[in-house]
């Protein structure tokens, strides 16, 4: 069956800090949606670069994949020029803090929730691992998971920092995302899209190398 619903790619780039480090990043902005409404995953960065992805479309919500402050940094001017809610995890609010300190998300995502946009559902599925409140959103419909820094081209996201754990992580990408249909296109927060099928071996290698 065609769906009306389609989905656009933005890439914005500026700094991710956490721990005392600062690091120049691009992030992978995703816009699911018609010709009429959208949801935008992750306003990274830019918020008029994200609004001019948008076209004049409304748009019902800002879903957070996490609360590292390049994901998460335009989200609040975004919501302002839009009057669309900023939605997260509610395990990210201490990292959510860390930048916003003064302006809350509006609403939080939880296990299981669906997000309705046009004629999809966007499933939310909780990751913990990369960040306590990490979330992937399934979309069967368009046969897409976008899993912000949960999984990438290549393996696992990084578990280097604060708040991080990788065997969390890994428990994460085995029991949630390799659980999907190996065809299923993996969108990611940053780089490269891959698919579910090409990366559970990555995965398995990466475990071997404990990383």
């Amino acid at each position: 069956m065609t769906v009306r619903a389609r989905i656009d790619h933005l890439v914005t780039s500026g700094t991710f800090a956490l721990d005392g480090g600062t690091w120049d990043v691009d992030n992978n902005v995703w816009i699911v949606g018609d010709d009429e409404e959208a949801v935008v995953i992750d306003a990274a960065h830019d918020a008029e670069a994200i609004l001019a992805a948008l076209g004049g479309r409304r748009l019902k919500a800002i879903v957070c994949t996490h609360a590292h402050n390049d994901h998460i940094d335009a989200a609040p001017a975004l919501s302002e020029a839009t009057g669309a809610p900023v939605l997260l995890h509610p395990a990210d609010l201490p990292l959510w803090r860390q930048t916003h300190p003064n302006r809350p998300p509006d609403g939080e995502l939880s296990d299981g929730e669906r997000v309705s946009i046009a004629d999809v559902e966007l499933e939310v599925l909780h990751t913990p691992g990369h960040a306590p409140g990490a979330v992937c959103l399934y979309a069967p419909a368009l046969g897409t998971v976008f899993t912000g820094d949960t999984l990438f081209a290549g393996g696992p996201g990084a578990t280097g920092r604060s708040f991080s754990d990788f065997p969390t992580i890994i428990d994460s990408i085995r029991e949630r995302l390799l659980t999907l249909p190996p065809e299923t296109a993996v969108r990611t927060g940053h780089g490269d899209t891959t698919t579910v099928g090409a990366e559970a071996p990555c995965v398995g290698e990466w475990v071997a190398r404990g990383h």
